[in-house]
């Protein structure tokens, strides 16, 4: 389960860059990691956490 502060990241993340993808599309391609407390997406060529807070960091 993400949290409003991951969803809204992710949402940054995607208005950031043209991915030629949908938003749908972008955010179905986000993943859980360590323990299910970090969010993950490929972007841009980068593998992108997205902690609980909204932090984003490679």
């Amino acid at each position: 389960m993400t949290t409003r502060a991951q969803r809204l990241a992710l949402a940054a993340l995607y208005r950031r860059h043209d991915l030629g993808v949908s938003y749908l599309q972008f955010r179905r391609s986000a993943f859980l990691a360590f323990r299910g407390e970090c969010l993950m997406v490929r972007w841009c060529g980068m593998l992108v956490g997205i902690e609980a807070d909204g932090y984003t960091h490679t």
